[in-house]
């Protein structure tokens, strides 16, 4: 059976686009079984389940977005799909409720699945980028259960304001950091991988899809894949059965004829 796996589409009322170009290419791949691992960051911001009992009442959008991610998700579950989320540094609070709807499952924030018949360790990647001290002590706070439960206490509309805010301090926060701060550690790259005793690593999350060696391993066949986001042009999957496992670009207009 083939595996893909997908990460950082960002998807947000304000890029039909990109929703668009999801919606065609998960209908596209999911006409016979397959497993459909999305690596976090699926939705550009989460503010809780709960929104999505809003419907056509949210006029931002999101609770429509919501809703109609969860039927196309669900849709291909019925069709055999295996679904499996893992949250991002922007969807964190993607809960139970949205993962039943859309007929799927969660994942823990790391997980090893077999893929070309070798054990695979899979992330979001944001956890790698230990470098960036400031986002790293925001991680800590957002993945804090107290802290998650008085978020989900606010009115709805507090959290949206507050997810605008998260997303206009981050960019400009990000803007005035060296690059190389927000990419990987290589020394914790190293020391997750052998934590976990793989040799193969799938990330996204840092926006700089690519193949790397590991050479730090000792191991010929070490190797990390990073998966890039989505843009309203094209996406980015990584597509593995027996033969291997592969990354690969594919735009839109190409792949929608």
């Amino acid at each position: 059976m083939t595996t893909l796996l997908i990460s950082d589409l960002h998807l947000h009322p304000a890029a039909p686009e990109i929703t668009e170009g999801f919606f065609a290419w998960l209908e596209r791949n999911t006409q016979r079984p397959v497993t459909l691992y999305i690596l976090g960051d699926f939705f550009d911001a989460w503010i809780g389940d709960d929104l999505m009992a809003l419907g056509a009442q949210d006029p931002t959008g999101h609770a429509a977005l919501a809703n109609q991610v969860a039927a196309r998700l669900r849709a291909a579950s019925e069709r055999g799909c295996g679904i499996y989320l893992m949250h991002g540094n922007r969807d964190f609070l993607l809960g139970d409720q949205f993962a039943e709807a859309a007929g799927a499952e969660l994942l823990p924030e790391s997980c090893i699945i077999e893929l070309a018949g070798k054990p695979v360790l899979l992330m979001h990647g944001d956890s790698l980028c230990t470098r960036d001290e400031a986002y790293m002590a925001f991680r800590a706070q957002a993945r804090n259960p107290q802290w998650q439960a008085g978020v989900l206490a606010m009115p709805i509309p507090e959290r949206l304001a507050l997810a605008q805010r998260m997303r206009e301090q981050s960019g400009e926060a990000n803007s005035t950091k060296a690059e190389d701060i927000m990419d990987v550690t290589s020394e914790e790259v190293v020391r997750v991988m052998q934590e976990h005793q793989v040799n193969t690593l799938i990330h996204g999350h840092t926006h700089r899809p690519a193949v790397h060696p590991v050479e730090q391993l000792d191991d010929e066949q070490a190797v990390r894949f990073v998966l890039g986001d989505w843009s309203r042009e094209h996406g980015w999957e990584i597509r593995a059965d027996d033969t291997g496992i592969e990354l690969s670009r594919f735009v839109f207009s190409e792949t929608n004829d």
